[in-house]
């Protein structure tokens, strides 16, 4: 049996998401989002032909993200860190991830949305040079009644 490296992050690596990922996918999403998406959903975007990714450390996913991209511009639809992951840098190195990727395929924009209420995400969009662009009220479903996002951007032809 090989060891993890001192600092597990070093292993990670990413892979295309297969249908054989969805049940591990759709068990993250349950267990970190109050309204989480469906197996439906997922099925949905790799069928689209979104870039699904997934995030693992050895052979325990650990992240996953829905990414639509659309000429020049991409839309992060859907990150995720599992549980016993969060607050570890996994998705600070998933962004870095998802943006050296973009920039890769010449695009000009990263777009996403985030709750107001989440302040990690909110803190570590900013973290990344995101900006806030705007508000879509009633984006999301909450607890009592709808929540608002707010919309983010990166620009990705900015210094890096």
């Amino acid at each position: 049996m090989s060891a993890l490296p001192v600092d597990p992050l070093s292993a990670m690596h990413w892979h295309p998401m297969r249908d054989e990922d969805l049940a591990d996918v759709v068990t993250i999403e349950s267990d970190v989002y109050a309204f989480p998406w469906s197996l439906g959903n997922f099925r949905d975007s790799l069928a689209a032909g979104y870039q699904c990714t997934t995030a693992w450390v050895g052979r325990e996913l650990v992240a996953y993200a829905v990414v639509m991209q659309a000429l020049d511009e991409a839309h992060l639809l859907n990150i995720a860190v599992a549980r016993a992951w969060q607050g570890k840098g996994v998705g600070y190195r998933y962004m870095h991830h998802l943006i050296a990727s973009a920039r890769a395929d010449k695009l000009e924009m990263l777009f996403l949305e985030v709750r107001p209420s989440n302040a990690v995400g909110r803190h570590l969009y900013a973290r990344l040079g995101f900006k806030e662009l705007g508000l879509r009220r009633d984006y999301y479903p909450a607890a009592t009644g709808r929540e608002d996002a707010l919309f983010m951007g990166l620009n990705l032809t900015d210094a890096k």
